[in-house]
């Protein structure tokens, strides 16, 4: 290349980066739109609007959630994927889906490649939650009993590859206990059928299980967290009864279309951050009986590398791939 056409490409590439750093600066310029891809009033939906209106009030910019509960939120993926990369089309994802729905069938969307990571918001304890009646009181006795007992033991979940079955099959797997996965249309039948031992044992999360844990219609045996909640002091972990190894990330973070300029995934990341810290936003998750969590984009583009891998594997490891 010649001294001239240096010349020339320096000044090209000064230009994209004041025009990018002039962008930066300005952002938001107008309102943001946030993708959730499941239906109003499920936990990510609620948690994301929560976020929303404090950083909507710092940003002094209307940010606005938009559901599209189509696909296993493979629908919403792929319109973020696709949106320019801007900063002003966003996703908040589930961890465990969000790699686990590529693995198990062809979508057009990368779990990794096809986003720019911004930070984890929340961590979703999921509760393994049996019938009060069950003789059973300690995991280790669940597991004891389902590889004696002829056909192993029976769970309920809303769906193959949902990641409460993956956690159930992860369990079944690590520890060599014959588990039956039994699909439900929703939560209702699913929670009336444990209630009365039609199956031997589900994962909740707390909000969903409260009124039957304390009504004395359900136990915990353990929670799928890093520590005990606070609502449930006296349940352990899945980490304390031995079973690290075996759990399904249950997280929700945000994210954008791959290729989002670096200073604007900073400012959203500073500003998600700072609400991750509001007390009003601690207060309000964990009475929903999730834990509030936040990361830099390199740590949550980790996590979603991470994610997709052990989804890949676990995926193929049960046979859940649809050709």
């Amino acid at each position: 290349m010649t001294v001239t056409g240096l010349a020339r490409t320096a000044v090209t590439l000064a230009v994209l980066w004041l025009t990018a750093a002039a962008q930066a600066q300005d952002f938001p310029a107008r309102p943001i739109t946030i993708i959730v891809g499941i239906a109003p009033g499920g936990i990510g939906d609620v948690t994301t609007r929560i976020y929303a209106d404090i950083v909507s009030k710092s940003l002094n910019q209307k940010i606005v959630v938009e559901n599209r509960p189509v696909g296993g939120g493979t629908v919403a993926a792929v319109a973020v994927q696709n949106a320019p990369p801007d900063g002003y089309t966003l996703l908040t994802i589930t961890g465990s889906a969000h790699a686990a729905i590529p693995a198990m069938q062809p979508v057009a969307y990368d779990p990794v490649k096809g986003f720019t990571p911004v930070t984890l918001l929340f961590r979703m304890p999921v509760l393994l939650v049996v019938p009060h009646d069950s003789p059973v009181k300690s995991v280790a006795e669940l597991l004891e009993l389902g590889r004696k007992r002829p056909g192993g033991l029976s769970f309920g979940s809303a769906g193959a590859g949902t990641p409460a079955h993956l956690l159930a099959a992860q369990i079944g797997r690590g520890t060599k206990t014959p588990i039956e996965f039994v699909q439900y249309r929703g939560g209702a039948p699913l929670m009336a059928d444990l209630i009365t031992g039609r199956i031997d044992f589900a994962f909740a999360s707390y909000t969903s299980a409260r009124a039957n844990l304390d009504g004395g219609k359900l136990r915990a045996l353990a929670v799928d967290a890093e520590t005990r909640l606070p609502a449930t002091p006296d349940v352990p972990t899945l980490i304390e009864v031995g079973l690290a190894r075996e759990r399904i990330a249950n997280w929700f973070g945000l994210v954008g279309p791959a290729g989002m300029p670096d200073a604007v995934v900073a400012r959203l990341n500073a500003e998600f951050v700072k609400a991750a810290r509001d007390p009003s936003v601690i207060k309000r998750l964990t009475e929903g009986g999730t834990l509030v969590a936040s990361t830099t984009p390199q740590e949550m583009g980790a996590m979603m590398r991470d994610e997709a891998k052990n989804m890949a594997e676990l995926v193929k490891a049960l046979g859940l791939q649809v050709k």
